[in-house]
């Protein structure tokens, strides 16, 4: 007995004496770890195990669920139409004297027929289908084909190149369709799905994540042009223009309208038409025909901290005014050169494109909050929309069928420059697009138009009735800021 209790003791005092041992040896900082360094030997910190977060996804999404969702409510769209082989056949009609004037006995020459194609997203069941202006633009016919192969003939309702958005529509009623879903809300670092129907088959999914928003990639032209595209590195090449992007709840946040790439495929960037921009688009389409665009009548730029500073700015997130329209909304509400817009009712103003893309959303005759900068100061005023002519009231067809054709913007033109150059009367031509009569013509941007065939032309309203009933050769008289006088001809059809 004696015994077992000798070795029982033993053998717990052992155990002690282990346990002690191993906490003085292993759990003590080490003496003998070092690190050697230019200037001398030092000791090391203790080592430490790393921790790694369990919190993390240890798979990827799966969005099978959203694909199925979405590939229904993609279509396929053929279109076919006419290239006239002489250039200026696609502007004038001139009666054949001016035209063999001009440029010689007149030729007939056989046209050529171009056929293109694009996606689409249908928006309704009884067939509204949402793609871009560029897909269908100038189109004799439109063909579309649904993701089952059903094919339907389909009519343009109605276009918009400012923000390169189409609407069209099919006869057939029990469509699978896409809802919108809010860009606003979209984040950047957010999965989103590009769906399009490139080679007539069926409908393709890529995926990505948003990169940026807000992108201004001066692709559309022209100063009331709307850039402010969603970014993404989902999949997009050419025939998915038109098609959609969507999030990972099956709602439609954007447009797919182009990719930036040296070679004409994808090459890891793709940018998308905000869904909010493209929902108040569509429903000016089907209420009246054209887009109705409210306009501040203010140019903008975008400021780095540098050029802050030296403009003597506290901030430099917002749309720095450089110039205000004579007799805008933007003069009107006392906005100046100088100011920095940082919000316009709710929203948070960072660049110029957000301020383009929110007013852009608002009618003529809206009233908005525009909070701003000056001297060093925030302040706030309220500002009525006008039109591209200065007016409060909605833009009517044949004003929109005149803006387009002409592919140039006007605004009045202040007393003083009156003034200053002689002239009892004129408007300013504020921009000139790539394709119109007036960049046809050679008229540039600033001219100021005083007369329209020997009839005075004192402001944008005038000019837009003076040619609405115009047919044939025009004359245009008026004068450059420098005071160069100058007279322009040109045919209207």
């Amino acid at each position: 007995m004696k015994r077992f209790w000798s070795f029982f003791f033993a053998a717990i005092l052992g155990s002690v004496l282990t346990l002690g041992l191993n906490h003085y040896f292993f759990n003590k900082p080490s003496e003998s770890a070092k690190v050697l360094t230019h200037s001398g030997v030092l000791d090391a910190p203790p080592a430490t195990l790393a921790r790694y977060m369990t919190q993390l996804p240890t798979t990827l999404p799966d969005f099978t669920l959203v694909a199925e969702m979405t590939v229904n409510s993609v279509v396929h769209i053929r279109t076919s139409y006419e290239r006239k082989s002489r250039v200026y056949d696609d502007y004038f009609d001139l009666p054949d004297p001016f035209r063999e004037f001009f440029f010689g006995p007149r030729r007939r020459e056989p046209s050529q027929s171009i056929v293109a194609t694009g996606s689409g997203v249908i928006i309704s069941q009884d067939g509204y289908i949402i793609t871009n202006n560029h897909v269908v633009s100038e189109a004799n016919t439109v063909e579309v084909t649904l993701n089952d192969n059903r094919v339907f003939e389909a009519r343009i309702i109605g276009t918009d190149p400012t923000t390169d958005l189409a609407l069209i529509k099919i006869e057939q009623e029990g469509l699978p369709f896409l809802g919108f879903g809010d860009s606003d809300e979209a984040r950047v670092g957010e999965w989103v799905l590009a769906v399009g129907n490139p080679f007539n088959l069926t409908s393709t999914v890529t995926a990505g994540i948003i990169s940026a928003k807000g992108r201004n990639i001066n692709i559309l032209g022209g100063d009331t042009a709307i850039e402010s595209f969603i970014q993404t590195d989902a999949a997009v090449n050419r025939g998915n223009s038109g098609g959609a992007l969507v999030n990972t709840h099956g709602e439609l946040i954007g447009i797919n309208a182009a990719i930036a790439s040296q070679t004409g495929s994808f090459t890891g960037y793709s940018f998308a038409i905000p869904s909010n921009i493209a929902k108040k688009v569509l429903a000016d389409l089907l209420e009246f025909g054209q887009v109705q665009r409210g306009m501040l009548g203010v140019n903008i730029v975008e400021l780095n901290s540098r050029q802050a500073e030296e403009l003597g700015l506290g901030v430099f997130r917002g749309a720095y005014v450089t110039r205000v329209e004579s007799g805008s909304a933007g003069e009107n509400a006392g906005l100046k050169e100088g100011d920095l817009i940082v919000g316009i009712d709710n929203i948070s103003i960072r660049n110029p494109s957000e301020l383009v893309e929110t007013v852009g959303r608002k009618r003529p005759g809206d009233e908005v909050l525009v909070k701003y900068i000056r001297d060093g100061r925030e302040r706030e005023t309220r500002a009525r929309l006008r039109n591209v002519y200065g007016e409060y009231s909605v833009v009517t067809a044949d004003q929109s069928a005149n803006t387009e054709r002409l592919g140039a913007s006007f605004e009045a033109v202040s007393a003083e420059e009156l003034s200053r150059l002689n002239i009892n009367q004129g408007v300013r031509v504020v921009s000139v697009t790539r394709n119109g009569l007036f960049a046809n013509a050679g008229i540039r941007n600033g001219f100021i138009i005083t007369q329209i065939d020997r009839q005075p032309v004192g402001s944008p309203q005038e000019l837009s009735r003076l040619l609405s009933g115009k047919s044939g050769g025009i004359l245009v008289e008026g004068i450059y800021p420098n005071g160069q006088r100058a007279y322009y001809g040109m045919g209207i059809k």
